[in-house]
């Protein structure tokens, strides 16, 4: 399996999520947030170079738009509501940049209906933090069944909210 920027923010929002989605076990093609979330991120940066893929051994990642000058990585999001979220799948992209041999790459998380940036940058701490999220999700991965339920206000807009509680 190939690690994704998609599996390190669902890490970091729901464990059960990851792995129904680790497993093949795709509902986001059924949420009107998630086509919403996608056609934001395709009518931005309309003149600029879209959608950069990087195909590793181990790790696979697409990034939104990649600012060549300012070595700057920009990441497109809806809304802010899960910002943390946000933040360490741009991390995360950071670090596998940094692992690819660009040096000072910086973070950009773009949310153009808040009409709001946040800057990100990477820490050694986060790399220590990355590494030990990534051996935990072959584990979680690896597991035979799902974790439980985990019922967080949030669960009512996620795509898997029926293969949850119904």
């Amino acid at each position: 399996m190939k690690i994704t920027g998609t599996h390190i923010n669902y890490y970091f929002h729901c464990k059960r999520h990851l792995w129904f989605f680790a497993h093949h076990i795709l509902m986001e093609h059924t949420s009107e947030l998630v086509a919403i979330g996608k056609f934001i991120s395709e009518s931005t940066y309309e003149r600029k170079q879209h959608e950069l893929h990087f195909v590793e051994e181990d790790f696979e990642f697409v990034l939104d738009f990649f600012d060549k000058n300012t070595n700057t990585i920009h990441e497109i999001k809806k809304t802010n509501k899960m910002e943390e979220l946000h933040i360490w799948q741009l991390k995360f992209y950071i670090y596998r940049l940094k692992e690819l041999g660009f040096h000072n790459v910086k973070g950009i998380i773009d949310y153009p209906k808040l009409k709001r940036l946040i800057k990100v940058e990477l820490t050694e701490k986060d790399e220590e933090k990355l590494n030990e999220v990534i051996k935990e999700i072959h584990l979680l991965v690896n597991q035979k069944k799902p974790p439980k339920v985990i019922r967080k206000s949030y669960c009512r807009k996620c795509s898997y909210f029926e293969l949850c509680y119904v």
